[in-house]
């Protein structure tokens, strides 16, 4: 049995392109997956530190066919939390560039290009039946919180995700997101099962053979974060014609309102569909989206429930409701749910410990029609001098107003506003006070030439 499906699609077809150059045919992923099946122990436990390379994309599809459970990693986590991490989980085989393998004791069993697969213990370890993937919580940083995914989780999530954005085997989509990241795995996953040929970007995005790779590749989508679209819009894409490209979508966060009409500008002009996403790792990254005949009408919403799941809005009486006008934090439910955290070896082991409902931490209004906001995050508060703040709604409020980068932080003594443009200092504390009547001593805002950023955009707040 094929978990991503790869045995219907035909032998021929080219599965992956990188912009090194290297390809990669779907028969030729499965026999390497076979060849896999072979080398590895079933149900032993890989670390698989990857780029969006063929190498990595070929080991990263033979872990899952060879019923393999792989945690991906980025190639640039910490030497010291590489040993904890190793430490705490105690991997069979290391799989990863040399650069990072050789500094880990092992025995070298497998070369394929840059990468190579170390033995370093024998021992198989507990795991449930169904786990077929760890992802990290934090990126690069090292934290052994992982979240747990199984081949249910990860089938749905697929097949879903192909539904809404109607794939077929003649899309082309181009991922510089990360792999190790819950979106750009889904990129991956939902093109693979549909036979589709899926562009690997290692590249920078400032990089002058992304900007190449993406001109002669013939690219029929784009996913991006926020981020990754202010770095686009710095360096010209907007200004662009791709006459193969079919999708913009976005997801890991709201767009500013400016990047927001950006899109919506560039779609309509090259007559193309935007998608908005919204989803979390926890729910094998999308969970809602809105559909394109509606970016104007809902302007900045993440729309509805993608297919397969449902959201509904737990509010602060704690009654739940999946329909009507509603402020509170939102539930998803969903086959695409994952089945909890692991903090430590033991829990590998563990069955479902979210039975498809997981509480976001989101809060959210949903109109009258049935489309879901986001306003907040049901962690992301102060209290200052009594008044409750959404540190998420002053974000928005300051990068709504002046267009700039803004993050907020700090405790119930003080909110901390930090911002990439000194000029504005004063006039972001005035804007604040008068915006939500706190005093300006409860507001501290400072310039800081960059807002400290994980490898996928989003925002380091510790």
């Amino acid at each position: 049995m094929s978990f991503l499906g790869i045995e219907n699609i035909p032998s021929s077809n080219l599965a992956a392109i990188d912009d090194s150059g290297c390809q990669i045919t779907f028969g030729e992923l499965q026999s390497n997956s076979i060849r896999f099946k072979e080398l590895l122990i079933p149900r032993s436990l890989v670390f698989l530190f990857c780029e969006n390379t063929i190498d990595a994309f070929r080991l990263y599809v033979a872990c899952i066919e060879a019923n393999v459970v792989p945690l991906l990693l980025s190639p640039q986590t910490d030497t010291v939390f590489i040993e904890n991490l190793i430490e705490t989980y105690s991997p069979n085989y290391i799989l990863g560039p040399t650069k990072v393998c050789q500094n880990i004791n092992g025995e070298n069993i497998y070369q394929v290009g840059e990468y190579e697969a170390k033995r370093i213990h024998s021992n198989l370890h507990l795991l449930a039946d169904d786990l077929a993937l760890l992802l990290p919580t934090s990126g690069s940083t090292g934290s052994p919180k992982l979240v747990r995914h199984s081949y249910t989780n990860l089938s749905s999530s697929a097949k879903n995700v192909a539904s809404f954005f109607n794939l077929d085997a003649s899309d082309r989509p181009i991922t510089f997101l990360p792999m190790y990241y819950a979106m750009g795995l889904s990129i991956i996953n939902s093109h693979l099962i549909k036979g589709a040929c899926i562009l690997l970007v290692n590249s920078s995005l400032t990089d002058a053979n992304f900007w190449k790779f993406l001109k002669e590749s013939a690219p029929t989508s784009i996913t991006g974060v926020p981020y990754s679209f202010e770095i686009l819009k710095k360096l010209g894409f907007f200004r662009m014609n791709i006459p193969s490209l079919k999708l913009l979508s976005q997801g890991g966060g709201k767009l500013s309102e400016v990047l927001y009409d950006d899109c919506i500008a560039f779609c309509e002009k090259h007559g193309l569909h935007f998608i908005p996403t919204y989803g979390q790792t926890e729910g094998s990254a999308r969970m809602a989206f809105l559909s394109p005949e509606m970016v104007k009408l809902k302007k900045r919403s993440i729309g509805k429930s993608i297919p397969g799941g449902s959201l509904s809005v737990l509010s602060a009486d704690g009654s739940e409701s999946f329909d009507g006008e509603e402020t509170g934090e939102m539930i998803y439910r969903g086959e695409n749910v994952t089945l909890g955290y692991a903090h430590h070896l033991n829990d590998l082991s563990r069955n479902n410990d979210n039975n498809g409902v997981l509480a976001t931490g989101d809060i959210v209004y949903r109109d009258a029609d049935g489309f879901y906001f986001i306003v907040g995050r049901k962690s992301r508060f102060l209290k200052l001098y009594g008044i409750r703040v959404s540190l998420d709604e002053i974000e928005k409020m300051v990068v709504d107003h002046f267009d700039i980068e803004c993050i907020c932080f700090g405790n119930d003594q003080q909110m901390k506003v930090w911002v990439t443009n000194e000029k504005y200092i004063s006039s972001v504390r005035d804007l604040i006070v008068n915006r939500t009547s706190l005093f300006h001593q409860a507001i501290a805002v400072e310039f800081v030439a960059e807002i400290p950023r994980n490898e996928t955009g989003k925002v380091i707040y510790n």
